[in-house]
Parts: C-alpha cells; structure tokens; sequence
C-alpha cells in the first residue's frame, strides 16, 4: 500500500513538473513570466552551489526554530497555568479571543519601528503567531481531563505538580503536539513573510532580491526553497509526534492501518 501510494505521489509529481515545462513552451505564458521547469531547476543548481544562499537559509532556519521554540515553551507553560490556576480562564478568556485574530502581519510596523530588519524583527512575527497555535491546543487538552481521574488523583494525595504530570500532561499532550505541528508550518509562514517584507536576512529577503532584479528563474527556484522546506518541516513534526505519541490510541490506529 505504501508502495502504491509512493508510486502515484511520484506519478502526480513528474505530472506537475511535466505540465510546468510545456505550458511556457508551447506559449500559453510568457517564459518571462513562468519559466519552463529546466530552468528552474537549473537556477535551482545554481542557488545550491551559492554559498550567500546557504547563509540566507540558515538565518531563516535560525529565525524559524528560535521563534518556535519560544513560542512552544510559552504557549505550554501559559496554558497549563491558565488552565489550573482557578478562575484564570474565565478572566483571561475575553483578552485571549481579542488578541488571537489580530494577522501577524498587522505586527509588521511595530517590528520595523522596533527593531528594524534585525533577526528580531522576525522573531516578534514568528512568536506571535504560532504561540496561539501551541495555546489553544493547551487549553483544548487541559479542559478534556476527565474530572474523575483528577478528583481519584486528589484522593490519593497527589499534589498539584503530581497531578499536571501524571493525570493532566498525559491527557493534553495530543492536542499539545497538534498545537506545536501547527505552530511549526504558521513559523516557517511568518518567518518567510517577515523576510520578504521587512528585508530581514534570509530566504525570502534574497527572494525579494531576485524579483526587484528580474532574476525569474531565480526567484522560482527560491520559491521551491522554501515549499521543500516547508514539506520537510512537516514531515518531521509529524515524526516527531508519532514518537511522542507512540502510546496513544490514534498513533497506534495509524500504524495498524
């Protein structure tokens, strides 16, 4: 099954990239507009043996992981406290539900007026958007403890950090690691956007570089950069919570299946 479905991904890829060299040959668009997919693989050649574009990747990457790992760490620890603390929910609900639809991209001006087109700048973007992500699912999983586990819990004198690790963490890590596999796509997002428009180093700093040149094979081939990526990212992050949640039902239904 595995097999097949490698073979049809395969199939559907070399599909794509079939159809993305014939449509400018044959005139349908202009190749100055979309070139043809030998060109862009050759500009991509090209990137690869540049070394400013390892450079650029490696400070999106650094943007990218510094911003996740902050906003991961903060997301947990201010969701669980939230959760337990009494009354915190009810009185922090109204401030969360008003800042978590504001676009990260509003944040922009104040990242320029604050720090400019420093590693900084993306940072703030970075964090701000995926640390809803990471939140939320905190709050999702904390509110499905099953209130008769807890009160068990409390009756064989368990403290409250005996409680959050045994009881509390075990039950919200899914939607934990559903919150840190979204917040790791939404950072790569923000990361890139911030690039782009700030000017901040990075990939897409060097993507902005080769549209003001007109530098189009160029541009394309960074824009595959970044969706390899991307995909990459994703991959791993879903990894990474199949190993975390090797014990859980719906880990062990997918690798029945």
């Amino acid at each position: 099954m595995r097999l097949q479905n490698a073979a049809l991904g395969a199939a559907g890829l070399a599909a794509f990239l079939a159809l993305g060299e014939a449509v400018p040959r044959l005139g349908l668009v202009k190749e100055e507009y979309f070139p043809p997919t030998s060109r862009i693989a050759s500009a991509f050649a090209d990137e690869l043996s540049d070394g400013a574009f390892w450079t650029a990747l490696g400070d999106t990457l650094t943007g990218w992981a510094l911003g996740l790992a902050i906003a991961v760490s903060a997301g947990i620890v201010i969701g669980v406290i939230v959760s337990v603390v009494p009354y915190l929910r009810e009185a922090t609900a109204s401030t969360i539900e008003f800042l978590r639809p504001i676009p990260s991209v509003a944040l922009i001006p104040l990242a320029v007026l604050l720090y400019g087109s420093e590693l900084r700048s993306v940072l703030l973007l970075v964090v701000y958007a995926s640390f809803w992500q990471v939140l939320i699912q905190t709050l999702y999983g904390v509110q499905d403890v099953d209130p008769v586990a807890d009160e068990t819990a409390r009756s064989y004198g368990l403290g409250t950090w005996a409680r959050i690790r045994h009881v509390l963490w075990p039950t919200a890590l899914p939607y934990v690691m559903t919150g840190v596999r979204l917040a790791a796509a939404v950072a790569l997002i923000l990361a890139i956007t911030g690039e782009l428009v700030i000017g901040a180093p990075g990939l897409g700093a060097r993507i902005a570089v080769a549209q003001n040149s007109q530098a189009v094979p160029e541009m394309y081939a960074l824009i595959v950069v970044t969706g390899l990526l991307g995909l990459l990212i994703n991959v791993g992050a879903r990894t990474v919570e199949q190993r975390a949640l090797a014990w859980h039902q719906s880990v062990r239904g997918e690798v029945a299946v």
